[in-house]
């Protein structure tokens, strides 16, 4: 956990930079990022230097080069042990003037960081901040993963509570739900084709070190983790370069990070490649057939983005893949033909696991987008047989802009620290999600349409035109009204007149 003296420390920052002129958090995230990469070279390298030297070897590959540039320039001067001690006017010209040149230099290695900081641009605005920004990431153990990894995901959680570019961010504790009902392997290939800031594929990495501590002891599965397991596309340089700088401080060394507009390219070479598919992908309405995958228009003839999206989910899952994926409500019931055809194609031609409705205010305040949590299974020959449903009335947050937590920190998300009483779980409902989930196919179906989780078989389904709404199939229970006479109503009335005039003759009497 990050301590309350180290959040403060990073709140003091982030109002220095506002103060200095940047006010878009994400040039914030953007600037501290490649600080942190350059601090992460000079680690890589001290290491590289160390190892040469208990083995009386010359190093292996040298980050920083040796002796001078053409201007008598120490290289060694790039180095962050070297220039964190430097007074704040050299510190800002050695970085601004040196290091990040050095950094768009680099890139041979092939590592996924190398290539995003070809690109970064320093824009801190005077020495003081930049001095005060070193020294507090200078402070932190980096060693320590999951330091480091709260350490980020706190900034990141600032975008959001800036109110700038919010959707980037899907709140936290849903993608660790998510993450929870699909139980990703240590064999398992993740992919994100809308990965932003990569939290789902963070959180599926956490979820493996967590749930199978033994897989990054063997040499097959550690190469898998850190190099193959992760897959994430983005057409955002930004978001690339903070996306994998996210996934490098929780631990994953080279993650498939990398540019892509995921339905607008082909991908018949990435066709059936992923086992797992976790995304929230952008609703950003209607594209145009001419930019759009040709691969993807064969599949479904839309322009609707998130019907494309789950086109693409078809195409890049190999069969047994599984995915869980956020989508706005209208996919569940649209009436367009693509709408309808891509309802039936997850129903009768692969296997629709369930659907998790989400609260209206989960989005907010950037959106307040009715939203679903789809899961299926490609299998290419069927399998639907019931459908589970689950509707969710309270995530632990207020439905509001405010978004405030409705419990104590440890009975949040969808596996609290603390199990929570019954009263409480009407104010965050994820653990029962989580746990009905798990056992949907033992009790669910027997469950009333009352409930808020039930089950519904695929006939009745395809009855109704492949309608995956909730509220299609879900019984609203009324309070019975108590129905009485007319002739009683008046009876009343007039008991009521009675007692009225008995006390206006009372208090007649009292002041008399």
């Amino acid at each position: 956990m990050i301590t309350g003296e180290l959040k403060s420390k990073i709140d003091r920052v982030w109002d220095a930079f506002w103060s200095g002129g940047i006010s878009n958090p994400l040039e914030v995230i953007e600037q501290i990022t490649s600080l942190l990469f350059i601090k992460r070279l000079d680690d890589l390298h001290t290491l590289g230097e160390n190892k040469a030297n208990r083995l009386g070897t010359p190093m292996e590959r040298r980050i920083f080069p040796e002796g001078c540039d053409e201007q008598g320039r120490k290289y060694d001067d790039l180095r962050w042990s070297h220039f964190k001690s430097a007074a704040p006017a050299e510190m800002f010209e050695i970085v601004g003037e040196r290091v990040f040149p050095f950094l768009r230099t680099l890139g041979s290695d092939g590592s996924t960081y190398s290539h995003h900081m070809k690109d970064a641009r320093f824009t801190i605005p005077n020495p003081a901040l930049l001095s005060r920004v070193v020294d507090m990431l200078d402070d932190i153990d980096m060693d320590q993963r999951d330091t480091k990894g709260d350490l980020y995901e706190y900034m990141l959680s600032k975008i959001a509570t800036s109110g700038h570019n919010g959707q980037f961010r899907t709140p936290r504790h849903i993608i660790r739900l998510i993450v929870e009902m699909m139980a990703p392997t240590p064999w398992d290939e993740v992919c994100d084709p809308a990965c932003g800031t990569a939290g789902f594929l963070v959180e599926a990495g956490e979820y493996v070190r967590r749930t199978h501590p033994g897989a990054l002891f063997d040499k097959v599965q550690r190469k898998h983790f850190h190099e193959s397991m992760f897959h994430g596309f983005d057409f955002d340089s930004t978001m690339l370069r903070i996306g994998s700088m996210n996934m490098l401080l929780h631990g994953v060394e080279n993650p498939d990070v990398r540019y892509r507009d995921s339905l607008g390219e082909n991908v018949s070479n990435e066709l059936e490649k992923y086992s797992l598919i976790l995304a929230n992908p952008p609703f950003a309405g209607s594209l145009d057939y001419e930019s759009t995958s040709k691969d993807l228009q064969r599949i479904v003839k839309t322009k609707k983005t998130e019907l494309l999206f789950l086109a693409l989910f078809l195409r890049l899952l190999k069969p047994g893949g599984r995915a869980a994926v956020i989508v706005p409500d209208g996919v569940l019931f649209g009436s367009s033909k693509a709408h309808k055809e891509l309802r039936r194609m997850l129903v009768e031609d692969q296997k629709l696991d369930g659907i998790v409705k989400l609260p209206s205010g989960v989005f907010k305040p950037y959106a307040g987008v009715s939203t679903a949590i789809l899961l299926f299974t490609k299998t290419n020959s069927g399998g639907t047989d019931n459908v589970w449903f689950y509707e969710v009335a309270a995530d632990g947050f207020s439905l509001d802009d405010k978004r405030a937590p409705l419990l104590e920190a440890e009975k949040l998300g969808a596996v609290p620290e603390v199990a929570l009483a019954e009263e409480e779980q009407a104010r965050n409902n994820l653990p029962d999600v989580l746990s009905r989930w798990i056992r949907r196919s033992d009790d669910e179906p027997g469950r009333a349409r009352t409930e808020q989780s039930f089950c519904v078989p695929k006939d009745e389904i395809v009855e109704q035109g492949y309608d995956l709404s909730l509220n299609r199939y879900k019984v609203v229970v009324h309070e019975e009204a108590e129905h009485r006479s007319p002739l009683d109503i008046l009876a009343d009335l007039d008991r009521l007149e009675s007692e009225i005039q008995r006390g206006m003759s009372d208090l007649k009497g009292l002041l008399g």
